[in-house]
């Protein structure tokens, strides 16, 4: 029936009344609300936590190989980076919603200013000279206000979800771009063997020692220092040494291949074996039989030897290490972000390698007790030094005396801060010293290894190589091997020590030519009597020295740094504080200190090999920077150190204490001591 028609008027038909939606129930298109919040905090997440991790994961390929990282493994860590936190707070949110759609209104809003207020951490470090509580307030106020304006303008969420693309866009380029991609689907490339040529092939034993700047071996005369490093010294004796050798890099990533393939570092490539098909390992490997320990490299292929100590394994380790270093990348402070600082040899014990040599015959080093403290890769190589029918190559990259420092000169460890500062006021002169001691401890590596090929009948018959890939810098204000300490320590970065004892080579000799790493390979290939196929920048030591004296240096591949050559002196150590190894008597107390592990002195058993040498801690704020505080145990001085700015961890002291004869079995007593004028003592009260 059709309705009358009306005229004259109009008529206003009541709206359809909204469907009543209980509070917490979702609406009808609740789930389109909740897709686009969903992309939202997929663009921001991916923004502050995919792109930095995989950024500098792709660009540390040594990250994966120092773990022994399968492809399944890195696949398995990328998709926990780009999926897991995300997936985390889109779920945390969603689960707000069951409190009503208010609030969860409000919760993606928070949500949204807090990630906001992350990535203006990241940002505001790169981009401003602020830090710590400024960036942090700067970032809340970005967060806050990104907060609001989200609210406000509908632009802001729409951009958001385009931005969610992102993620992908970060893991291919982490899988198809980044050095990394070599370690996760590498390329087969089959290298060229060398050709052997006529004359005796002897047994190679090379050596690469890891962060070892010459300058740290020498004495006062220029010479190996033979009373610290008398191991040394007795290589340097009995061999010729490259005085003016120098490392091509300051990272292993790029030094050792250079090393290696006897080429300069061209591209930014994993150091592995599908990048770099031609190398030493495969110039030898079909004349002889391989034993490679590799640390951060993998540039032996699986087809001519295999690793036979590999540092913990497995997804696991490699998400606790990408948290850790995420942490790095997150903080509103500068810290180095660099995952090669975390690397340490594991010991003997933590792999469950039994001791693989006897006693040895020097009593001052406790090789009985301390055994077990060997890294386990050192451990392995020892006990392949052997004789063999067919030619061997015995190889050991050991990354000693690397940071993170934990050894004293006898093999003892001890337990640090992994965030102490190396740089600054007190701070280097620390660093410095911790490095020292564990080059004392290297010295004891280097003569188990001399005494390992004396008494297996090695040593004469072989070709004998110890060298570094690069030094480090302990400059204040430069300490380190970036481009700073380059331009201001180059003698600290550049210049290592390099050893060639020739087969029945009795008589050492000191050669000055202007060496640089790409010549090991030549010079390996022509005392063994094998011509590499490859062309080479190095040069041979059995040729002619180069004519140029300045040195080819690279911090970033293809991007040459000229230095002038000439052999580094050593930097003038500071003079130890005359107080150092005095007793100490009674002394008036007054004023107090606070130290971080004082309950370690309490039990101390220096047979099981670790000992409380390094002591930190603060003191009241009155307490001004410069002061020195003198550090005893059992009444004998064993550092002098001053009070420095308070460092993040809330640190304004450190003292190191290398010597082992300060400790005894037992509770061990602790005294810190203001040092006044005069060197005037008052003990502070601990706690």
């Amino acid at each position: 029936m059709a309705e009358p028609a009306l005229t004259g008027t109009s008529v206003r038909r009541p709206a359809p009344a909204a469907p009543q939606v209980p509070d917490g129930a979702p609406a009808p298109a609740g789930w389109r609300v909740e897709l686009r919040r969903a992309f939202e905090v997929v663009a921001l997440v991916g923004l502050v936590v995919t792109q930095p991790l995989l950024d500098v994961l792709g660009r540390s390929p040594d990250f994966f190989l120092f773990h022994r990282a399968t492809s399944g493994d890195v696949l398995a860590l990328v998709a926990v980076v780009a999926l897991a936190p995300a997936a985390a707070v889109v779920l945390l949110g969603a689960a707000t919603r069951l409190a009503g759609v208010r609030v969860r209104a409000v919760a993606h809003t928070a949500v949204v200013g807090l990630l906001l207020a992350a990535l203006a951490v990241q940002v505001g470090r790169h981009a401003t000279p602020l830090r710590g509580v400024p960036l942090l307030v700067l970032a809340v106020l970005v967060g806050a206000g990104g907060a609001v304006a989200y609210r406000r303008w509908s632009v802001l969420g729409r951009v958001l979800r385009v931005a969610a693309l992102g993620p992908l866009v970060f893991v291919g380029l982490f899988l198809f771009a980044s050095p990394a991609s070599a370690v996760v689907l590498p390329r087969a490339h089959a290298g060229v063997d060398g050709v052997a040529g006529p004359g005796s092939h002897p047994p190679v034993v090379m050596i690469v020692l890891d962060e070892l700047p010459l300058v740290s071996l020498l004495g006062p005369d220029g010479r190996i220092d033979a009373t610290r490093y008398p191991n040394f010294a007795e290589l340097a004796g009995g061999s010729t040494w490259y005085r003016n050798a120098t490392g091509v890099s300051g990272w292993t990533p790029y030094a050792l291949p250079a090393m290696l393939t006897g080429r300069y570092p061209s591209t930014p490539s994993a150091p592995h074996y599908s990048q770099y098909p031609d190398n030493l390992f495969t110039a030898l490997g079909g004349l002889y039989d391989i034993r490679a320990q590799e640390s951060i490299t993998r540039l032996c292929p699986p087809s001519r030897c295999d690793q036979p100590v590999a540092p913990e394994q497995g997804l696991g380790v490699l998400v606790r290490e990408s948290g850790a270093l995420l942490g790095r990348i997150a903080a509103p402070v500068d810290s180095r972000i660099d995952p090669e600082e975390s690397y340490r040899e594991q010991t003997a014990a933590e792999v469950g390698l039994d001791a693989a040599e006897p006693v040895p015959a020097d009593p001052k080093f406790r090789w009985d007790s301390l055994n077990d403290n060997q890294p386990a890769r050192f451990t392995s190589f020892l006990a392949g030094l052997r004789p063999s029918d067919r030619p061997t190559l015995h190889f050991l990259h050991l990354l000693m005396p690397h940071a993170p420092w934990a050894y004293l000169p006898s093999g003892a460890r001890y337990d640090a801060p992994d965030d102490l500062p190396n740089d600054g006021a007190g701070w280097t002169d620390l660093a410095r010293s911790r490095h020292l001691a564990q080059l004392g401890y290297t010295d004891r590596l280097v003569g188990e290894t001399l005494r390992t090929l004396r008494a297996s009948g090695l040593y004469d018959r072989s070709l004998v190589v110890l060298t570094a890939d690069h030094g480090v810098s302990f400059t204040r204000d430069w300490q380190g091997r970036g481009m700073g300490a380059i331009e201001h320590a180059p003698g600290e970065v550049a210049w290592v020590p390099m050893f060639v004892k020739e087969p029945g080579q009795r008589a050492g000799r000191v050669d000055d030519r202007n060496w640089e790493h790409v010549d090991l390979l030549p010079t390996i290939a022509d005392e063994v009597h094998v011509r590499v196929p490859w062309p080479l920048d190095g040069r041979s030591a059995q040729q002619p020295p180069r004519e140029r004296t300045e040195k080819f240096f690279y911090d970033r591949p293809g991007e040459r740094v000229v230095l002038p050559g000439g052999v580094p002196a050593r930097p003038v150590p500071p003079a130890p504080h005359p107080l150092v190894g005095t007793t100490v008597g009674e002394t008036p107390s007054g004023g107090t200190a606070s130290v971080a592990h004082l309950g370690a002195f309490d039990h101390v058993d220096p047979a099981a090999g670790e000992l409380p040498a390094l002591v930190w801690g603060t003191v009241p704020r009155e307490v001004p920077d410069g002061t020195l505080l003198a550090v005893a145990v059992n009444g004998r001085i064993g550092a002098v150190v001053p009070v420095v700015p308070q460092d993040k961890g809330g640190r304004r002291f450190a003292a190191f204490l290398p010597d082992d004869h300060l400790f005894r079995a037992g509770a061990n007593r602790l005294d810190i001591y203001r040092v006044g004028a005069g060197d005037t003592l008052r003990r502070l009260n601990l706690s």
